[in-house]
């Protein structure tokens, strides 16, 4: 499992920042907060799409979209991470 942590100086992140999970099975947005937080969970056959915005200055954002209606969103990655993130994708 490969695990990603966005940057706590990127905006929407200083607190508590987002976290994406690569597993086996799919890949996973876990978004904390004070009490409990959200997750989000696509699993790999259900992948039809993964995109990334690489900035020349800032932090890097990576949709994944899924067959259904199904979209994670996360940035405050650096584009190491969301480089890395789409190659254990799509292998």
């Amino acid at each position: 499992m490969s695990k990603f942590t966005a940057s706590r100086i990127s905006q929407g992140n200083s607190v508590f920042p987002n976290i994406i999970n690569i597993s086996e099975k799919g890949v996973t947005l876990q978004m904390p907060s004070l009490f409990g937080g959200k997750e989000q969970t696509i699993h790999f056959d259900k992948i039809s799409g993964v995109d990334i915005e690489t900035p020349m200055v800032g932090f890097s954002t990576i949709k994944i979209s899924s067959v259904g209606i199904d979209v994670i969103v996360a940035s405050g990655f650096t584009k190491a991470d969301v480089l890395e993130m789409r190659r254990l994708i799509l292998k």
